[in-house]
């Protein structure tokens, strides 16, 4: 299996996820660095290279350790992922880590996201973004945690069984009783529940009754830019009242023009969110690709046709279209180039180091314990 950025009909649908390596292929300021030197980063929505068939090449290995990250987590099964096709996807990371032994390894607890920091390896959190391969069934919730899965969100832009996502107009919306039942089993079996996709109305019930602190692993801000993607300063100041992070994203969502992000637009909605919620509930969720976009016209061809197929599946959200990236950080070292941007606006290195994958290892510390 290719590993895609969206899954756009099911298990493999989608752009190859290999980036273009160009000028990116140098080695990151931590690389090789002692650990007291490197800073842990955790990113909260990216896809990795490569397939599941195939050891990495050699020139992939040394822009993944450019790259400084410790963990991140993707999404498996897409948007529309039916059970059977979700299976087959986790099965096909056992293949990955038995593949790649020196760069990645599977993330079961905040332990492993400090072993793999220690080791210089990239540790893999599964998620779900949609919640189609439940079919409605909370039980099924207990096992695919017991397959890896550690964390999940109740739908995708669209209604599901559980709750409604950002795409729905007619009421009534929120969260169900079944949705309900599903963070109650979700926090049962050490999942972190993720609202990156979740409407207003699902997000703020879903919060309000969690005993754990919630995610919200990529998204931007209402406030600096109205799209149904971004998130209210509401819903934000309950998500940190709750000890919850949310992971800024690097989507069109972030210009009321739609097009590619200019590296300024992205920091104002960094700005806004640490303004908003507080140095303790900020981090980043780049929900693009590890390495680097391939800008090529071919890939561009095959992106714009996967964008048309989401569209007429009806998951696309408004403005869809755009590559996935902010023009800046579009390679390895983009967490690096965020974390000098916070420092030069005078953010402590305290604060660049919960931003930059410390607020994300509390709140999954959290929501992986064992009882």
């Amino acid at each position: 299996m290719t590993f895609s950025r969206r899954n756009v009909l099911g298990v493999g649908a989608g752009l190859s996820a290999v980036g273009l390596l160009g000028a990116c292929a140098g080695r990151g300021p931590q690389s090789g660095a002692p650990v007291e030197q490197r800073r842990l980063m955790i990113n909260g929505n990216m896809v990795i290279p490569g397939n599941s068939d195939e050891p990495l090449s050699d020139e992939d290995k040394a822009l993944i350790r450019a790259t400084g990250i410790s963990a991140l987590k993707i999404t498996a099964g897409g948007s529309q992922g039916t059970y059977e096709e979700t299976l087959e996807e986790l099965a096909s990371y056992a293949k990955v880590f038995a593949n790649n032994p020196d760069m990645f390894m599977s993330i079961d607890s905040v332990a492993d996201i400090e072993t793999a920091f220690a080791m210089q390896r990239v540790g893999i959190i599964l998620g779900f973004e949609a919640s189609t391969m439940h079919d409605g069934k909370t039980e099924r919730i207990a096992e695919f945690a017991g397959l890896g899965v550690r964390v999940m969100q109740l739908s995708y832009n669209v209604a599901s069984p559980f709750g409604t996502g950002v795409m729905v107009t007619e009421v009534p919306k929120g969260l169900t009783e079944l949705g309900r039942e599903a963070i109650a089993v979700m926090e049962a079996n050490r999942v972190l529940l993720d609202l990156s996709h979740s409407d207003r109305e699902t997000t703020l019930e879903a919060i309000k009754i969690s005993t754990h602190a919630p995610a919200i692993t990529h998204a931007g801000c209402a406030a600096v830019n109205a799209h149904p993607r971004n998130k209210t300063d509401d819903v934000l100041r309950a998500l940190a009242d709750k000890g919850g992070v949310v992971g800024l994203y690097e989507l069109s969502y972030l210009t009321p023009e739609l097009t590619q992000t200019p590296l300024s637009a992205y920091m104002a909605h960094l700005e806004h969110a640490l303004n908003t919620c507080g140095e303790d509930h900020v981090g980043i969720g780049s929900d693009a690709l590890m390495l680097a976009f391939d800008t090529s016209p071919e890939s561009k061809a095959a992106w714009d046709e996967s964008i048309v197929a989401r569209r007429e599946a009806g998951v696309a959200a408004p403005g869809e279209g755009p590559m996935p990236f902010v023009d800046g950080l579009n390679g390895p070292q983009r967490m690096s180039v965020i974390a000098d941007k916070l420092a030069l606006l005078g953010y402590k290195s305290g604060v660049v180091d919960k931003v930059m994958g410390r607020n994300f290892e509390r709140v999954m510390k959290q929501a992986w314990a064992t009882i």
